[in-house]
């Protein structure tokens, strides 16, 4: 059998360590998503998640793991956002300190949150070596230790327990599907929910302008990002070494979507379920009205999960 990062186990333990400093985020529903997309629909809302996005789940679960030792000299990671409120945020709990490398291209709302949380914020150029060589010399500056943003077992188990929660709200599904970026998220839905059920089919949406796990999937290799583009900024980093087996082995597809349906879906959410959520939680959305998703068949009942809701309003695209 192949050995991941993270198990079932691990997850169930994340669930219960996090428990209490994360919500519990609700399930809701709406009939007119659901005629468009033909069948029935449960977005699990991690927008109303704290830090307004999912990733807290997996920075508390890590951060909480540290020994007191480590912990004191603080944490360390790169991020364009979420996951950098979720570190700083975690950090602040725990009691220690935060040092942020984010790109310049971050919406200015998640960094003055980051900040908020009390996190210090390093600024880089937008691109992966650039937050990789800025992260290692904070590390040498500060001696904290880095948390990556997803390629982490405990980042992957904590992301985890979205699917838990989801698979108790939500009695019968047939599939998952949620956006990929670096793949924490997707990696860690994969193993809890093909662990409680697997016969649940998990998918997942991409961004076109960012779609370097299409491209892996399709070459049946890890293929790493360049030069992505796309409104969806959660999603704009490679998969890891961790998450890209669980992917390859898990993931049924990915479904790919341009920003202009990545943008009519966030609208349409917006309007017609009036909730926040920003571009990349849009992605899974927008992947499930598409003509590739609505061709499935025995998918009557699937859970979306809606990343994040971190919009910089001053940036709005519409």
């Amino acid at each position: 059998m192949t050995s991941y990062a993270a198990t079932l186990e691990d997850v169930r333990a994340a669930q219960a360590r996090i428990a209490p400093h994360a919500h519990r985020t609700p399930v809701l529903t709406c009939s007119t998503i659901d005629k468009l997309a033909g069948r029935n629909l449960f977005f699990k809302c991690e927008n109303f998640q704290k830090v307004g996005a999912f990733k807290f789940r997996g920075g508390c679960n890590a951060v909480s793991l540290l020994a007191d030792d480590v912990a004191a000299r603080g944490v360390v990671t790169h991020s364009s956002g979420n996951f950098a409120q979720a570190l700083a945020l975690a950090a602040a709990i725990r009691g220690t300190e935060a040092h942020i490398v984010m790109p310049t291209s971050a919406p200015n709302a998640k960094r003055r949150a980051v900040e908020g949380y009390g996190g210090k914020v390093y600024p880089c150029e937008p691109t992966l070596e650039a937050r990789e060589t800025t992260a290692a010399q904070v590390i040498q500056q500060t001696g904290g230790t880095l948390i990556p943003p997803y390629d982490h077992p405990h980042i992957i188990a904590g992301q985890g327990t979205v699917a838990l929660e989801l698979m108790e709200q939500v009695d019968r599904l047939n599939a998952v599907i949620a956006p990929v970026g670096g793949g924490g998220l997707i990696s860690g839905i994969c193993i809890a929910a093909k662990g409680l059920n697997p016969k649940v089919r998990v998918f997942a949406g991409e961004p076109t302008g960012a779609d370097d796990a299409a491209r892996s999937m399709a070459a049946g290799k890890l293929i790493p990002q360049t030069n992505p583009n796309t409104i969806a900024d959660g999603l704009l980093t490679s998969l890891g070494e961790l998450t890209w087996p669980i992917i390859r082995d898990h993931v049924e597809s990915i479904v790919t979507v341009t920003d202009t349906q990545i943008l009519a879906a966030m609208r349409l959410v917006w309007e017609r379920m009036k909730i926040v959520i920003e571009p990349s939680a849009a992605v899974a959305v927008a992947a499930v009205l598409t003509d590739t998703f609505k061709s499935l068949s025995g998918v009557s009942r699937v859970g979306i999960v809606l990343s994040g809701g971190n919009v910089d309003l001053d940036r709005h695209r519409w």
